[in-house]
């Protein structure tokens, strides 16, 4: 885990090891200073009696103000650093992570819930910056100082710094117990974190179902209950990792209580010691570093407890590996748009017991139009999906232009299968931006083109920018109508090789929807174009219309066939036609 983290350092490597060697000169520029105190000292007082030694105070003076200069210019040295090498480390993670969530494919996606992936992309990654921080800066330096002044207080006196190894081993028996109870809490948190992004997620995704159907409160009691137990959890983490202050209280007074009793009576009752009033202070001011170095580590101890879990959940994400990959050597053209499904079955996992697809055989024909239809359910969406590779089959194979899918280079076959899914994304940019999403070299005329092919210049044409106007996030500043056209416009500009349009004209009237059709038909008549569709009228006049039922293929034949011999689509067509009449229009 930490050598797939440590990859993520890259440019600023150079920063974390200037940061480590500036942490290493400002521990032994600290150490050093009590020590030169316990010099000065000397000078003042020399052993034997005799007038101070007026040059070697000068002497020891000058190398302190050296040394607390030197340890003040490593210190800032070091933070400026540190805080660039900490802030690219996580830009880099954060930069890795993303870059290997676009490679998932939809069963990729499946795995990780948005919500998770959000939290581990944000929060996480926040957790192990601090971490790394740290470890960079105060777990180098905090050892150090505890080592150096361990070995400088000994140079003082001989044995009455032994008491500094009491306190040692008993503050880290007491860390080691506190880190094993709180770790586990820990594991919970992050889980919870993801049950709240989805709920804050899943609530403003819907906040129009929510006001239309007045459950305001039962939103917000529902988001309370998790920020609760998330808040619950954490207390109780806390409540764990607060004994670690105690213990160090415990360890700090104690050893000052210890030394200074000790160095007392060493003074008043151990004749010719040269342990003197200020061998007291340099020991004491060696017994703080001692004991404040092993509370900085306890502190450093605690944030990697804290993101263990976070690392352990990036790195997840990082070694998650694509379950679609691009063969050796991949085919790097579509020559035409000839579909055909071969004794395919599909389930969304090996571990389940049903296929959402079951036994499909079509052969689909270059600039032929194909309606599908089916109930809720009959994996309608399922099959087109298989078309553009973004899951794999389980049996059988697809192929496109007489290649199976697998072979293509992922990017050549979905470049040449364009898709308009059933919930219709567009993207914060303007009007242009989200239309070369399609075709990034895209000329203003072909944009104008391409919308006015999906019956979208005309509404365009009425805002005040036109096809400049901004869209909001997630077109939230368009109608359902609106939004579905300008994604059939954004799929039409690359000329696809096949175009599936998975019930995105369901927003728009029957009028519209005939001059969609009748478009595709006159302009694109070379592009095989497969319409998913509840309304009858919108597939009626394909080539060969297919009804979908539990996975399988029902029926497969054209307007007229269906009605004269399929059940399925007389009661579909008969339904929808007396709801038409009843409606005084007709289908």
């Amino acid at each position: 885990m930490l050598k797939k983290l440590a990859k993520c350092l890259r440019e600023y490597k150079s920063a974390a090891v200037i940061t480590i060697l500036c942490m290493v000169v400002e521990a032994a520029m600290e150490v050093l200073i009590p020590l030169l105190i316990f010099r000065f000292g000397k000078c003042v007082q020399p052993a034997g009696g005799g007038s101070p030694d007026t040059n070697g105070m000068i002497r020891v003076g000058c190398l302190m103000i050296g040394a607390a200069i030197v340890a003040l210019v490593a210190g800032m040295l070091g933070g400026k650093f540190c805080a660039k090498a900490s802030a690219g480390f996580a830009k880099n993670l954060r930069h890795d992570m993303f870059e290997n969530i676009q490679r998932f494919s939809f069963a990729n996606i499946d795995k990780f819930s948005p919500s998770s992936l959000v939290t581990r992309l944000t929060t996480d990654i926040t957790n192990v910056q601090m971490s790394f921080m740290m470890l960079i800066r105060t777990a180098i330096r905090s050892p150090l100082m505890l080592v150096f002044s361990i070995i400088m207080s000994f140079s003082i006196h001989p044995y009455l710094p032994t008491v500094f190894f009491v306190t040692v081993p008993f503050l880290g028996v007491g860390l080691f117990l506190i880190v094993r109870k709180a770790m586990p809490i820990f594991k919970k948190l992050f889980t919870k974190y993801d049950a709240m992004n989805e709920s804050v997620q899943e609530n403003i995704n819907g906040m129009r179902v929510v006001k239309a159907y007045v459950r305001e409160d039962y939103e917000s009691n529902k988001f309370a209950g998790v920020s609760n137990e998330l808040c619950r959890e954490f207390t109780k983490a806390e409540k764990i990792l607060a004994l670690n202050s105690p213990l160090m209280q415990i360890c700090l007074q104690g050893a000052l209580l210890a030394l200074g009793y000790l160095g007392s009576k060493i003074i008043l009752f151990t004749p010719g010691t040269t342990l003197d009033a200020f061998g007291m202070q340099s020991l004491t001011t060696y017994s703080l570093q001692i004991l404040m170095s092993l509370m900085m580590i306890s502190m450093i101890f605690v944030m990697i407890v804290m993101s263990l879990e976070s690392a352990r959940r990036i790195v997840e994400v990082l070694d998650e590996k694509s379950t679609l990959t691009n063969p050796v050597n991949p085919v790097m053209q579509v020559k035409n748009g000839d579909i055909t499904f071969e004794n395919v079955s599909f389930k969304y996992s090996a571990e389940a017991k049903k296929f959402a697809l079951e036994n499909i055989n079509l052969d689909i024909k270059s600039g032929q139009t194909i309606g599908i239809l089916g109930g809720t359910g009959s994996s309608k969406t399922t099959l087109v999906n298989l078309i553009s590779r973004l899951y794999d089959v389980t049996e059988g194979s697809v192929k496109v232009g007489d290649v199976d899918v697998r072979e293509y280079d992922m990017d050549v076959l979905r470049k040449s299968v364009a898709v308009v899914l059933q919930k219709n994304m567009l993207f914060s940019g303007t009007i242009k931006d989200n239309i070369r999403w399609g075709k990034e070299d895209a000329t203003d005329e072909e944009i104008v083109q391409a919308c006015k092919l999906a019956q979208a210049d005309e509404f365009i044409s009425q805002f005040p920018d036109g096809y400049d106007t901004v869209i909001d996030q997630g077109g939230a500043n368009v109608s359902g109508g609106q939004k579905q056209r300008l994604c059939i416009a954004r799929a039409i500009i690359s000329n696809p090789k096949v175009l599936i349009l998975d019930d995105s004209t369901s927003a728009v009237d029957m009028k519209t929807d005939a001059l969609l059709r009748a478009a595709f038909k006159k302009y694109i008549p070379e592009t095989t174009k497969i319409i998913i569709a509840q309304r009858v009228a919108s597939v009626m006049e394909a080539d060969l219309i297919v009804i979908m039922e539990n996975g399988k293929i029902n029926a497969v034949g054209t307007h007229d066939e269906l009605l004269a011999t399929n059940e399925i689509y007389k009661e579909v067509y008969s339904s929808q036609n007396k709801n038409s009449d009843s409606e005084g229009g007709e289908l």
